[in-house]
């Protein structure tokens, strides 16, 4: 088959999405698309180049040799495109990853800085955990983050600046016929004995599960096994629902039906929220960002810590110094 004479960098971009995440539905996710029109587009891209990309079974998705071949040229390409949209004044946009839909601190930054950069696209995307978040802002894949920056590696943490947000306080979610969900605020204490999920298992949110360890650590608490991983907040809720065990979570923690949020106090655990950005990123809505994060940030007084609030001494060495 002859070479083709264009390829639509659309379908290049449905490529490497789906080459990175090695699942269609995820892909289709990440870049707001049916899955069904991206499965589409690969087929065209396929057909177009006359070779098979990806080997598919009802299980599991993985890269022919064409397609290893494929990918580094593909993300050349879909860079030199960004690189000339910007030097035309119609820059990318830049990509926000607010952890998970209905989480407050990321939302709330992005809006104020969406008002202060009205010109500019800021685009929001959901990576669950900032580990997982991190890999992708070292790869360019994404822009910012926000997350525990401390529960990062080094070796991660060494690619990445960090502007610290919010010591949010923290909560349990607990089934709504749960001995402890009649009081107002669950002291620690409460829950010794208790088996708390806080993400084990999880390899994008692996950061959120070393803050419950070092929180649980002699308080007789302890941390759930590892349950299925979820994707959506229906499948979440229906794990959960079979486990009953008691979620860790921030007091902004979306509301699921059955259950209720209580504060956790005695003390009162701090989860730090920082902005986080691949060290280099240049983008013209980034300074907007940044400035959005200490506005509200300022005005919420996130960044006061109540008296008696808990905090591991590595976050609060790595909160006090930033970029």
């Amino acid at each position: 088959m002859p070479a083709p004479v264009h390829l639509d960098p659309r379908l290049l971009r449905g490529f490497v999405t789906v080459a990175e995440d090695l699942h269609f539905s995820r892909a289709a996710a990440r870049l707001y698309v049916a899955q069904q029109a991206l499965s589409r587009d690969v087929r065209r891209l396929e057909r177009e180049l006359g070779a098979e990309l990806f080997v598919r079974s009802t299980r599991h998705v993985t890269l022919t040799a064409d397609g290893e071949r494929l990918l580094p040229y593909a993300r050349r390409v879909l860079q030199a495109q960004d690189d000339l949209l910007a030097a035309f004044g119609q820059a990318r946009p830049l990509l926000v990853d607010l952890n998970s839909p209905g989480l407050v601190t990321g939302r709330l930054v992005l809006e104020r800085a969406r008002g202060l950069a009205p010109g500019e696209e800021l685009m929001a995307r959901y990576e669950s955990g900032l580990t997982y978040a991190a890999a992708e802002l070292l790869a360019g894949r994404l822009d910012v983050s926000f997350g525990r920056f401390a529960g990062l590696a080094p070796a991660l943490r060494a690619g990445l600046g960090h502007q610290p947000v919010r010591y949010e306080p923290m909560a349990v979610v607990l089934p709504e016929d749960h001995p402890l969900a009649g009081l107002p605020r669950v002291p620690l204490a409460a829950l010794a004995g208790e088996t708390v999920y806080a993400g084990a298992g999880n390899a994008r949110t692996t950061e959120w599960t070393d803050l419950a360890h070092r929180l649980f650590e002699g308080r007789g608490i302890e941390v759930a096994a590892p349950a299925p991983l979820a994707v959506g907040e229906e499948e979440f809720q229906r794990i959960m629902d079979k486990t009953r065990n008691p979620i860790l979570a921030v007091v902004s923690f979306p509301a699921m039906a059955s259950t209720v949020v209580r504060p956790l106090v005695d003390p009162v655990p701090l989860s730090p929220v920082s902005l986080v950005w691949r060290k280099g990123l240049a983008h013209p809505a980034f300074d907007a960002l940044r400035r959005a994060a200490a506005q509200v940030a300022a005005e919420e007084a996130w960044l006061r810590r109540p008296a008696g609030g808990w905090i591991p001494a590595v976050d609060a060495a790595v909160m006090s110094v930033h970029n």
